[in-house]
């Protein structure tokens, strides 16, 4: 057992190396990974086959737990979190079906010209715009359209693009902590663990509320000077873009705002309703596949499967070093470290989570601390696993905004402003954002001492 625990080890940080050097698409590190673990943990060291089977886990999907949860939800078992994996590309699929219909462009033209096409307003409105969407979409997709039109706005009304587009990155992970669906780490903890996107709103949704307040001060006093000290001259007013012409087809629009709307219905009510997060996901999917006939290449053309292969293969690697033990002795150290004071281990779980994300990808670490936390539950008398859960939320969705490389938002922000000739170091990039994480992780220590102890 000790070879197959040292063997998950040596996988999981190859992974991981492999994921920080960025020269192999992470979907095939992952996969690769994935298939070392099953053959080589499993399949020659340990020879379980019910090991591979639990891992897999492809049993779950066929249960009626799985789409429909009476009472309290079931934890899901080890290995592949299909829930998750399921939830993602249906909401991906009704966000290209948006995306299609012209929603984003249209709502971010929208707020600009209310805002009369003033930088310093359109920093505000799109900071807010950046976190309330992302509540409900994920983060990746909301900056991705959002410095798409921050950057062909500042073109038109000459302004340096890459300070809005850095507040925006920071504010639409904040905006992801808030909610179960917001973020890739809430998801896979929401859906392991079984908590709603009502219990997410009323714990980490209070701490980003508070802290979305004082980004909002921070990033308009640190770039006033560089946003209103623009170069250029006259603005010509007849070049303002009209929000009506983003939308292709009305009838499209209209519909794929119903669907959005449903959406988040669906998703907040879920609790109450017991429709599970993948019967959403699928729900959604094949409503706005059916009403886009005419568009169903293009949107399932336009799905990232790739990062649905990435999540398949980081769960088997995580799945490895849970049946091998090893996340039952990480869970034992931070216990030992702890002395038994549940404050301290919360906040070590909230700021080493915040550390590590800083670092690398948050999606694996919060997919490896999940077990981890719930080990630390059952073992730690006085420690509640739902604190432990939304200190790791917290801590991952917060602490990857430091860095360029934290979370998959800000790669995504930081090369669409780079393709349009803003390349953003890592000086440029953690000189705001190292700052306003730090004060946002300050507020949720505050807030978690207050609330839970």
């Amino acid at each position: 057992m000790m070879i197959a625990k040292i063997i998950a080890i040596v996988i999981f940080v190859l992974m991981f190396a492999l994921i920080i050097m960025d020269k192999i698409p992470r979907h095939w590190v992952t996969l690769g990974c994935g298939l070392a673990t099953i053959v080589i943990v499993f399949g020659i060291c340990m020879k379980s086959p019910s090991a591979i089977m639990e891992t897999l886990n492809i049993k779950s999907i066929f249960t009626l737990d799985f789409w429909h949860v009476s009472g309290e939800a079931n934890e899901s078992s080890a290995g592949i979190n299909w829930a998750t994996i399921i939830f993602v590309a249906g909401m991906m699929v009704m966000v290209e079906g948006m995306a299609k219909a012209g929603f984003f462009r249209w709502l971010c033209l929208t707020i600009a010209k209310l805002v009369k096409y003033k930088v310093m307003p359109i920093l505000v409105t799109f900071m807010i715009m950046s976190a309330v969407l992302s509540m409900f979409i994920d983060s990746i997709t909301v900056i991705l359209f959002l410095s798409a039109v921050t950057v062909e706005l500042s073109q038109l009304l000459k302004f340096d693009p890459v300070p809005m587009v850095l507040a925006e990155i920071f504010c639409a992970n904040l905006g992801g902590s808030a909610t179960m669906c917001g973020d890739p780490p809430n998801i896979i903890v929401g859906t392991a663990l079984g908590y709603s996107f009502a219990d997410f709103l009323t714990n980490t949704g209070v701490i980003a509320g508070m802290a979305l307040v004082f980004m909002i001060l921070f990033f308009y006093l640190v770039f006033k000077k560089e946003l209103t000290n623009s170069p250029g001259g006259e603005v010509n007013t007849a070049t303002y873009p009209n929000p009506s012409d983003a939308i292709e087809s009305k009838k499209d629009f209209i519909i794929s705002t119903i669907i959005f709307i449903c959406a988040v219905v669906l998703l907040v009510t879920h609790a109450q309703t017991g429709l599970t997060v993948a019967f959403i996901g699928v729900a959604i999917s094949l409503i706005t596949l059916l009403t886009s006939i005419k568009n169903i290449g293009y949107i399932l053309k336009r799905v990232d499967y790739k990062t649905l292969l990435f999540f398949i293969g980081l769960f088997i690697v995580v799945g490895g070093l849970e049946h091998t033990g090893v996340l039952e002795a990480i869970a034992g150290l931070i216990e030992k470290v702890c002395g038994g004071n549940i404050l301290v281990m919360v906040l070590i779980i909230m700021w080493l989570s915040a550390i590590a994300s800083a670092v690398v990808d948050n999606i694996p670490f919060a997919a490896t601390m999940v077990p981890v936390i719930k080990t630390l539950a059952m073992t730690t008398p006085g420690a509640e696993l739902s604190t432990l859960a939304y200190a790791l939320s917290v801590g991952t969705d917060i602490g990857g905004s430091a860095t360029p490389i934290g979370a998959s938002a800000n790669v995504v922000g930081t090369s669409v402003v780079a393709k349009a000739g803003h390349p953003v170091g890592w000086g440029k990039y953690c000189k705001s954002a190292i700052p306003a994480t730090i004060i946002v992780l300050g507020i949720a220590t505050i807030v978690i001492k207050l609330r839970y102890f």
